[in-house]
């Protein structure tokens, strides 16, 4: 396990590496989050915890809630590698009204059917005048193999998107549209593999949702053999190129994800 200061955590030990897609969306948060004071934070649906880990060394005092128990072992596994203390909840604490200071959502809200519900109950866990963090993928036109692998219900729009937000009590302070062109490319070259990877059993739609649903944070198996090419210097140096291309582009609505900072109103 290490921590490598362009790619951020890796575990290719336990089968989880950072993917193009995280690592754009990685450069993204740490720009919306520069100069932000630490505070109590609350991630839904960390994945692997790699992020948690880096905010939590960033003096945020971290927890997280995440249904699936197979990424919470793997998170767990991440969390005691990098020895952190970061709390892992599998159901959301009766405590938890006006708690936070930062809540984190990142590419969870696409997998919930009823997002309205979900953002509600999100918000009411953010302190008033407290931060949310969300990024969802962008574009129904751009819905192909991946989405469903991943169990997702929907990509957005942006302005049903403002909307949703705007109805749940939130201020939005920073909309972006992330990824362009690195992870347009890579979501297009990678459908045929995801196609090949689904879960479809005819029988039970809702379990096969569920089942790719709860692997989508965690398997990383596409990846594995691109992690090498990744960590090298050409690697890194084409990364940072791309990281500066969808800054250039970041409030033109052409990359593949869209990820925003909003504010609870008081």
């Amino acid at each position: 396990m290490k921590i490598d200061p362009i790619l951020g955590p890796a575990v290719p030990e336990l089968g989880w590496v950072p993917a193009p897609r995280y690592l754009m969306r990685r450069a993204r948060i740490q720009h919306l989050m520069n100069k932000m004071p630490p505070g109590r934070l609350l991630e839904i649906g960390p994945g692997a915890a790699a992020l948690l880990v880096e905010l939590s060394r960033n003096g945020f005092h971290c927890e997280a809630l995440e249904l699936s128990v197979e990424a919470r072992t793997l998170s767990q596994a991440v969390i005691d590698g990098f020895g952190r203390d970061i709390p892992l909840h599998a159901l959301p604490g009766e405590q938890w009204q006006n708690s936070f200071d930062v809540l984190c959502a990142f590419d969870v809200l696409e997998h919930i059917e009823d997002d309205r519900q979900a953002l509600a109950q999100w918000v009411s866990w953010i302190k008033p005048g407290g931060q949310l963090l969300l990024s969802v993928p962008a574009h129904m036109k751009l819905w192909r193999a991946g989405d469903k692998w991943a169990g997702h219900f929907r990509r957005y729009e942006r302005e049903s998107l403002i909307k949703l937000l705007q109805d749940a009590g939130l201020e939005v302070e920073i909309f972006e549209c992330y990824g362009f062109p690195l992870t347009n490319l890579t979501e297009w070259i990678s459908a045929p593999i995801y196609a090949r990877r689904i879960v479809n059993n005819a029988h039970n739609d809702e379990a096969n949702r569920k089942q790719n649903n709860d692997r989508s944070g965690t398997d990383r198996g596409p990846h594995m053999t691109l992690y090498p090419l990744l960590r090298s210097a050409p690697g890194k140096w084409a990364l940072r190129l791309f990281d500066t291309i969808q800054g250039i582009f970041i409030n033109k609505d052409l990359g593949s994800g869209y990820i925003l900072r909003a504010r609870r109103q008081c």
